[in-house]
């Protein structure tokens, strides 16, 4: 089917941009030897993971849904971190995580004994206490009073070999080009790699922005090779925005046009339901065939249809007036913005498409009431 003929408001995710993202990173693991994991946090469009496993190593899961949702559509290895686990899912991670991160040693020690019984390989994640944000604390597990990863002061080197702990991991970046995690590297070996002897891995984290056209991938590339060589361990990365990094799109729209000051647009797609990091972070997406308000020459506020007042996308200028039926394109919505949709107000939920390669497009999942429903007792 054609893209004007899909329901809206919709997810389209292209085919053809995906494998583009992943042939940069297969290129990055063919050339270091590392293995690099697609974290499921940022995009679990699990259509596509037969896809994205031939060219990965794997997936990451942050707790026992996305670990199963790895395991049944995609294959490979399975990572799993998780800041606390819950007593009755654990023996099911271990079942089918073959990688089980923990963020304290109480959480080693209580469940490190099961864990080996299935073979797995455990890791501790670490905080190197290196912050790279610039005010997003929000997204920075190096923040004060941060609860994420074991701090140096804390850190109980003689349980690594009495727990047989395979591998350290640190996840610090948000969005971030190579030169935060050479600085980030260097914190962690300050402060942590004294006891990388006698492990197999170091997992970096995600973050790491790949896929994005200014990324120096010559200086990730160098730091990987570096930290194998030193330590002798395999390393990975986990990026999961890198992945459909500028691969989909959210499509809306018009539904009423009115005037209270600036002339607004009611669209049938929400900030506060499908595209919450407007809202969180705030950003302004980018939208198609669109300016900055006052670039050109008519200026409208985009609002969705749910009483929320701050439902709003933001303020954009379009060179013709918009019309009650117009079609408007928000770019770069498959990462987090569909893992974090909700049904707020009964708001629906956006439908899912695919983009083949031949430019034809499908729909891959709709949802209805019985979605909003099923949520609710």
């Amino acid at each position: 089917m054609k893209e004007h003929t899909l329901p809206t408001p919709c997810f389209l995710v292209d085919q053809a941009l995906i494998e583009r993202n992943l042939k940069i990173l297969r290129g990055v693991m063919d050339r270091t030897g590392c293995k690099i994991l697609l974290a499921q946090k940022a995009f679990s469009m699990y259509a596509l993971y037969p896809l994205i496993g031939s060219y990965l190593s794997g997936a990451t899961a942050s707790g026992l849904y996305e670990a199963r949702l790895s395991a049944r559509h995609m294959g490979g290895e399975n990572h799993v971190f998780s800041t606390a686990y819950r007593p009755d899912e654990f023996d099911e991670i271990a079942d089918i995580c073959t990688h089980i991160v923990f963020n304290s040693f109480a959480q080693l020690e209580r469940y490190a004994p099961r864990a080996l019984a299935k073979g797995r390989s455990l890791g501790m994640r670490v905080n190197p206490q290196c912050s790279t944000q610039q005010g997003q604390d929000i997204y920075d597990p190096c923040a004060p009073y941060s609860r994420m990863g074991v701090t140096p002061e804390n850190f109980r080197p003689e349980l690594l070999e009495k727990y047989r702990v395979e591998g350290l991991h640190f996840h610090t970046l948000c969005q971030q080009n190579a030169d935060a995690l050479v600085a980030t590297v260097a914190a962690f070996e300050q402060n942590f790699g004294q006891f990388m002897q006698g492990l197999k891995w170091l997992n970096l984290g995600g973050g790491h922005h790949i896929t994005r056209e200014d990324y120096d991938i010559p200086a990730l590339e160098r730091l990987v090779v570096a930290l194998q060589d030193k330590y002798g361990v395999q390393v990975y990365l986990e990026p999961g925005e890198a992945v459909a990094l500028n691969a989909g799109d959210l499509i809306s729209t018009v539904l009423d046009i009115i005037h209270n000051g600036m002339d607004i647009a009611i669209l049938d797609t929400s900030a506060a339901c499908h595209m919450t990091d407007v809202l969180e972070m705030p950003y302004r997406p980018p939208l198609q065939n669109s300016g900055m308000p006052g670039e050109k020459n008519h200026t409208y506020r985009l609002g969705g249809p749910t009483c929320l007042a701050g439902d709003i996308i933001g303020d954009y200028s379009f060179d013709a007036p918009l019309k009650i039926g117009d079609r408007l394109v928000f770019g770069d919505m498959a990462i987090y913005s569909m893992v974090k949709t909700n049904t707020f107000n009964g708001m629906g939920l956006p439908a899912i498409a695919l983009r083949g390669k031949d430019g034809g497009c499908r729909v891959i999942k709709t949802f209805g009431y019985e979605d909003f429903e099923g949520r609710l007792s």
